[in-house]
């Protein structure tokens, strides 16, 4: 289809005969922003190095703009520009780290403007380009390393945990320069990121990875194990404060539950109805544009909930920073791993 950027079919990878990835089938379609979540170790990276077109999968079907890896031209290669973790300058200053992917593919003029449009949108300004790649902060390196793909204008923006090494204002920076990116010239986005919140305030669709397979669950919020099990074939998980997760026991041995943030609900008063109900506070509150949801997430004796809300139940509570809630699910809609 015409609007289709990237198709993968039975595609697997894998690392000393060891398989790491196995995606049955996945789509992304020209212009979207697609966030990829998962706990270490479930294939994340290395997908995205496969849709940077940097590694070839041991197996399976791969389509760029409908053509098979084979005939991707370098031409083509260079619509794709990947930003890792661990951001590597060179060693020279800002304007020339900037710079230097504009020179290479042959551009001569306007570069001094493009580079420092480039830094304005991380948040830095021209007294930036003078500086050494040593004398910059690990959040301060990520923007200049973001800048130099933003320069180049890619049609493929790839991020692999971009906010894991810095402060909150470099992360607001760069989310807001990737859907700059976005806006401006039809950027699309794939961020790999296990900041559930800023993934979910960029993206409109989440892919989760466990154990290098895709789980259809979107955003879920994930508790590992161990559970225990009970004498009435269930199973729980004790939390702090004498508090505890109670669910109908899984088949076989899974100890991973997902959750989904839209099968959550929050009240201000404990739930008479039946249910897992959990005493917590809110930790922070979203508002997602591209949906005109809400994302508020809940700490429950310091674990992590992700709760998503519609506009109105979301006004009807009022809820604020610290305010105390219950959050409860029905035990049925877990998904075990």
């Amino acid at each position: 289809m015409a609007d289709e950027l990237y198709r993968l079919k039975n595609l697997t990878a894998a690392y000393d005969g060891k398989p790491v990835l196995r995606i049955g089938s996945l789509v992304i379609e020209h212009g979207s922003a697609v966030g990829f979540a998962g706990p270490n170790g479930s294939g994340k990276s290395t997908l995205l190095r496969i849709l940077a077109l940097m590694e070839k999968p041991a197996a399976g079907a791969f389509r760029f703009r409908g053509m098979p890896l084979q005939e991707i031209s370098f031409s083509q290669r260079r619509r794709v520009s990947l930003l890792l973790q661990e951001p590597y300058l060179l060693k020279r200053s800002v304007f020339e780290n900037v710079a230097y992917g504009l020179k290479v593919r042959g551009v001569r003029r306007d570069i001094a403007r493009r580079v420092l449009e480039s830094l304005s949108w991380v948040g830095l300004d021209a007294d930036f380009c003078r500086r050494r790649w040593h004398q910059l902060s690990g959040g301060e390196a990520q923007r200049v390393a973001l800048a130099a793909r933003l320069a180049l204008k890619p049609e493929v923006l790839i991020l692999d945990e971009p906010t894991a090494s810095v402060d909150a204002h470099s992360a607001y920076l760069i989310r807001e320069a990737a859907a700059r990116a976005r806006r401006m010239w039809g950027a699309s986005l794939l961020i790999a990121s296990h900041n559930h919140q800023w993934l979910e305030e960029v993206c409109e669709r989440v892919v989760f990875l466990f154990q290098g397979r895709i789980v259809d669950a979107g955003l879920g919020n994930v508790i590992f194990g161990p559970w225990k099990r009970r004498n009435d074939g269930r199973v729980e998980k004790s939390l702090a404060a004498d508090q505890k997760i109670v669910l109908p026991a899984p088949s076989g041995r899974r100890q991973v539950v997902i959750i989904d943030p839209a099968r959550m609900r929050l009240s201000a008063d404990r739930p008479l109805s039946g249910g897992t109900c959990l005493a917590g506070t809110v930790l922070s509150i979203a508002h997602r544009p591209h949906t005109d949801a809400f994302l508020v997430t809940v700490s429950v004796d310091g674990h992590h909930f992700n709760v998503r809300m519609a506009p109105t139940a979301f006004r009807r509570l009022s809820l604020w920073p610290s305010d105390p809630v219950y959050l409860s699910f029905d035990p049925h809609d877990v998904h075990w791993l």
